[in-house]
């Protein structure tokens, strides 16, 4: 027996050491890598480009110091101690999102460093600001995974969450009230020293609200018992919560006058009813709805005919009309600065650091709004490309979450929220190259703002959580 013991146990032994030393999060880490050289070449290059003299030959004088990569190297430091952290308590969590998003949020810091001092005025700090934001993101997106321990208490107070919204929304439509009826207004508040956007908390209130309440009413709104013409309908006991957060849409659209938070709120609406229904019936009501109030709102106001006005722009053929609406206030300047800044990045871009987004083809406001055109003409249509391939694994990765969670509210969670990732790359990409109008939403993870960092790492932290219960869940340690 002893001696069988001691075999047991010494052929045990590799078995721990080999259990132990998968613990660690080794798939991150290698993709890690990635963003980690990018950030350092990239850095690298904006500082030769910065403080080289192109009269001088590059000697070692000349190369940057460790002081000076200090942003980069801070934001790795911030990265690999978010990967230590899952891994010594959440080593079952996707191991695909931290890297790509820790990409994303690398190339905003790169961004804002290299364009703040070229902007009117200058800004040489927007760089440092943004990379306090993504640390602070980052913190955030770790304190989210804590506290969802249990995620049945957003499903138990999802009332007093869509509250919460309603709340944003009544802040916003107050602080609107000051501006012209033919003016857009952006849901901006300012707290002291500090920018903060509603939106950014009411798009995840939302979702969480529509996971939910579809998820408890499963199969009324799935089945429909309410006849109107051919289209079959949830009973009212169903229908009028979903109708209410309709109208939300709609108060934000004609009191907030912001085109594309509106058609971002409508948006995530119409994604949440088809996968919580799967009746592509919904999805083609909604929109005709959608067209028809958007026309209303086409012939009340004159700032959404402006804005359509905008994407009729002749750029190629310029004429006098082409030249009225590039002068008039509110016009197409700032989208035909960003497509000749587009154009001028060709298919290989001039280079970080070289492109001229905030001189020579000045961008209004391309830190934020139109950071699509200046990521255009430095990185060229390969890099575009690079981006938006990087935005499409992290919506794959969000519904990829889904399909393996193991309850219907977290199922609709992590698609929702995953939404929203889709629909704001869609709306702003499309807006930034004259395809749609253009609106004041930011790109995620790489416009530069905090309230967008905070809110999309708080998603980020909720589908870690739910891709880490469900493991769990899966080998049967809940």
């Amino acid at each position: 027996m002893a001696s069988t013991a001691s075999r047991t146990g010494q052929g045990s032994q590799p078995a721990l050491v080999g259990q132990k030393t998968s613990h660690y999060r080794w798939k991150e880490l290698g993709l890690l890598i990635i963003p980690f050289m990018i950030l350092l070449l990239e850095m690298f290059q904006l500082i030769l480009v910065t403080n080289a003299d192109p009269q001088s030959t590059l000697t070692a004088k000349n190369l940057p110091t460790i002081q000076s990569l200090i942003p980069a190297l801070g934001l790795i430091a911030a990265l690999l101690g978010t990967n230590i952290f899952l891994s010594v308590f959440y080593r079952k969590a996707d191991q695909m999102l931290l890297p790509l998003v820790g990409l994303l949020s690398g190339l905003s810091v790169l961004m804002s460093t290299r364009l703040g001092p070229d902007l009117n005025p200058p800004d040489p700090a927007l760089g440092s600001r943004q990379l306090l934001w993504v640390l602070l993101g980052l913190v955030i997106c770790m304190i989210t995974i804590v506290a969802l321990r249990n995620m049945a208490w957003l499903e138990r107070y999802k009332y007093s969450i869509a509250l919460l919204g309603v709340v944003l929304v009544g802040i916003t439509l107050v602080h609107s009230l000051h501006a012209n009826l033919n003016s857009p207004t952006h849901d901006q508040l300012n707290i002291g020293p500090l920018n903060f956007q509603p939106s950014e908390l009411l798009k995840i209130c939302i979702v969480i609200f529509f996971a939910a309440y579809l998820s408890e009413n499963l199969n009324m709104v799935a089945r429909g018992n309410l006849q109107l013409g051919n289209l079959r309908l949830p009973p009212l006991r169903q229908l009028i919560p979903l109708l209410l957060m309709l109208m939300l849409a709609l108060i934000i659209f004609l009191g907030v006058r912001e085109l594309g938070l509106a058609l971002l709120i409508y948006g995530i609406y119409v994604c949440m009813l088809y996968l919580g229904s799967g009746r592509i019936t919904y999805v083609l009501g909604s929109l005709i709805l959608f067209i028809a109030f958007g026309f209303i709102g086409y012939l009340l106001f004159g700032y959404v005919r402006a804005r359509f006005a905008v994407v009729t722009t002749n750029v190629v053929n310029w004429n006098a009309q082409s030249q009225a609406l590039y002068d008039a206030p509110g016009g197409s300047y700032q989208v035909v600065q960003g497509l000749i800044a587009l154009a001028s990045g060709g298919i290989l871009g001039a280079g970080f650091g070289l492109g001229h987004p905030a001189g020579q083809f000045f961008v209004p406001v391309v830190q934020s709004d139109m950071i699509f055109t200046a990521l255009g003409e430095e990185f060229g249509l390969v890099g575009l490309f690079a981006i938006i391939g990087i935005y499409l694994f992290i919506i794959y990765r969000g519904y990829r979450i889904a399909m393996d969670a193991t309850t219907h509210f977290n199922q609709l969670l992590a698609a929702g929220l995953t939404s929203i990732f889709a629909l704001q790359t869609l709306i702003i990409a499309a807006g930034n190259m004259n395809f749609l109008p253009l609106t004041g939403i930011p790109l995620p993870f790489l416009s530069y703002g905090g309230s967008s960092m905070i809110g999309n790492y708080i998603i980020i932290g909720i589908l870690l959580r739910i891709s880490y219960n469900t493991a769990r869940e899966r080998e049967g340690l809940v």
